[in-house]
């Protein structure tokens, strides 16, 4: 995000960062949701009206600060990567609404995981923001699990793909958002450090908790308990 790099942004920095971070706090909303879906505490069709919503706002959003900043690349360049969730999130909501195969999202979703690299690099070398340069990097395994779950039909991972969503809704883009908003987005490298340590550690212990699970699941007897037997039984539709 540009503007929290500098002790004194300009005025135009300033408004640019403050609406970005508006869109941010529903992304942190809208992955939350998603996330919930995928863990069937929500009604696939119920997620895709909000999916919509935040899809539109974040493919307006840029648009406007592209528009109001031509002359300010590295803002124009910020603004271009909220595109990859706007459209992420109208084409979640269409399919679902609509009941397509989802193989498009999927797909879609390792194209978002691939340019989020290339985005995090960016935030990292040229906009002197290492804390959303490891955001970015949340942003792209979570994309990528997207096209594992959704492109190559990996329904094995729907649980664990559910929980970092939701996880991640929270700490890369709610909870930023609103220390963006109050200005408390200022110690960049302390929050690089604090979020590269809480991902390595949450999600690598998530996927054991999920192998051990579903290693149970597999023993003979567990019967309909089981996470696996249960992640059948109510898979999302457009999984």
């Amino acid at each position: 995000m540009v503007g929290t790099a500098g002790n004194h942004p300009s005025r135009a920095q300033g408004g640019a960062l403050l609406m970005g971070a508006v869109g941010l706090l529903y992304v942190g909303a809208v992955l939350f949701l998603n996330g919930l879906m995928l863990l069937k505490k929500i009604e696939p069709r119920a997620a895709a009206i909000f999916n919509l919503f935040v899809g539109a706002l974040q493919v307006v959003t840029p648009t406007v600060l592209i528009i109001s900043n031509p002359g300010l690349p590295a803002e124009i360049l910020n603004a271009s990567g909220l595109y990859l969730f706007g459209f992420t999130y109208l084409y979640v909501g269409i399919s679902l609404l609509g009941d397509f195969d989802s193989t498009g999202v999927g797909y879609f979703s390792l194209f978002v995981a691939i340019m989020a690299i290339g985005y995090s690099f960016a935030n990292f070398q040229l906009l002197g923001d290492p804390a959303f340069g490891v955001i970015w990097l949340y942003w792209a395994f979570l994309w990528f699990l997207f096209f594992v779950l959704l492109g190559l039909k990996r329904e094995e991972i729907t649980r664990y793909t559910g929980w970092v969503a939701a996880i991640q809704g929270w700490v890369t883009a709610a909870i930023p958002a609103f220390m963006i908003l109050t200005g408390y987005w200022q110690n960049l490298g302390l929050y690089a450090f604090i979020l590269a340590v809480f991902g390595v550690v949450v999600f690598i212990g998530l996927w054991l908790l999920a192998r051990q699970r579903a290693l149970t699941a597999a023993t003979p007897g567990s019967g309909d308990e089981s996470m696996g037997a249960h992640d059948n039984e109510h898979r999302p539709r457009w999984t």
